[in-house]
């Protein structure tokens, strides 16, 4: 009798979720290492063995307009995907992140009966909390990366294991303990304006205008800007020229781009003052003092205030249940309050107590090997081990 190798589909739709999926595949590997592995990804996972039949430099795409646009692109992939689950039909689904598409792709596996495995699931403790009877209806298990996320789940009577964060496994112990020597005593604030067009419109100008006021105030600092390669390099360039130039009493240059990975900043940061998203936790876990500030348009603010529900917006509150990094929202969000702030931080030597503060957040999120463990519950649902 031959052996026929068993058979994994899985779909990631963003960046995060190729990076995150390229770890749970070389786990999978280990543990299955005959193991056809297909689906939807992008360059991370195709180097760790995954056959690409769709790749996701096309999907990637945000907010309402812009989905609009690629409406075709995405029906093309569902399609596609569904054209391979009627041909393959795969021993198990494992879906990252991506909801909007992944959700879709669960109820259509589920009318297959193809077992289902989630991991990162939909943010329904933020918002769209109804997908969560989506989620009943359609998975069979979820893989769970924040602790307070296992109670609304179990609730729901839905399969789960609490897996851990994934950041874990890049933002090792080693790596956060490692600061990058310095030739000089001068204090370094790291300004992370955000990774989209919108954020740098709202964000960018009020943070290098408070970064201006805490140099007349604080001696000897320097400020890094964080560059996303998915944001207009030239109009980035030119704004950060600008401030450079109004402030060239300084002799030296203020402002130093920073492109492409935040982990060079993380690597010399005595503090930073971040746009709210995924960027502040990853700062946490490297435990780096911070205040966090968002702004957005009056409309969407007011949308926000209506459908997410939540005491705090930074992840790492968020996860502690209480403030324990500074939140500046909105019409708190000025060059003098970020300033204010800061200074307040910077001036009342409470750098080493936040930064204390924030190894909780480390120890709440489980430990590293989040991919292993999800490996673990992929290999034991297709065996029916679980």
């Amino acid at each position: 009798m031959s052996f026929k190798p068993k058979h994994i589909m899985v779909l990631a739709g963003e960046p995060s979720g190729d990076l995150h999926g390229a770890n749970l595949l070389k786990e999978l590997k280990k543990k299955e290492p005959s193991v056809n592995i297909t689906g939807i990804g992008g360059d991370g996972m195709k180097a760790c063995g995954m056959e690409l039949f769709f790749h996701i430099d096309q999907l990637s795409v945000m907010g309402v307009t812009e989905v609009l646009f690629q409406f075709n692109i995405i029906k093309k992939a569902f399609d596609l995907f569904k054209a391979k689950i009627r041909t393959t039909s795969p021993d198990l689904l494992i879906l990252i992140d991506y909801p909007g598409f992944n959700l879709r792709a669960a109820a259509f596996a589920k009318k297959n009966n193809i077992p289902v495995l989630y991991y990162i699931t939909p943010k329904i403790w933020a918002w769209k909390k109804s997908r969560i009877k989506k989620i009943k209806l359609y998975v069979d298990h979820a893989a769970l990366i924040f602790p307070f996320e296992e109670k609304l789940y179990l609730k729901e009577h839905i399969p789960c294991t609490f897996v851990g964060h994934p950041l874990l496994d890049f933002y090792t112990d080693q790596m956060v303990e490692k600061k990058e020597k310095r030739e000089n005593s001068s204090l370094v604030v790291g300004l992370l304006p955000g990774s989209r067009e919108s954020e740098i419109s709202n964000l960018l100008e009020t943070m290098l205008q408070a970064a201006i006021i805490i140099a007349e105030k604080q001696n000897n600092v320097k400020f890094l800007v964080s560059q996303a390669l998915s944001v207009n390099q030239e109009h980035f360039k030119a704004v950060l020229h600008r401030y450079n130039h109004d402030n060239h009493d300084n002799h030296d240059n203020l402002f130093t781009i920073v492109k492409g990975d935040v982990a060079r900043i993380f690597k010399k940061a005595d503090f930073l003052v971040a746009a709210s998203g995924t960027v502040t936790l990853e700062a946490a876990i490297c435990r780096i003092p911070m205040v966090i500030v968002y702004k957005m348009s009056f409309v969407s603010y007011s949308l926000a205030k209506i459908f997410v529900k939540l005491n705090h917006v930074g992840l790492a509150n968020i996860i502690a249940g209480k403030e324990v990094i500074p939140e500046l929202i909105q019409n708190s969000a000025t060059p003098e309050k970020i300033a204010d702030k800061t200074l307040s931080i910077l001036k009342d030597k409470n750098l080493s107590s936040m930064a204390g503060r924030l190894s909780m957040i480390r120890n709440l999120l489980g430990g590293k090997g989040a991919s292993k463990r999800t490996a673990k519950i992929a290999h034991d649902m297709i065996w029916k081990k679980l």
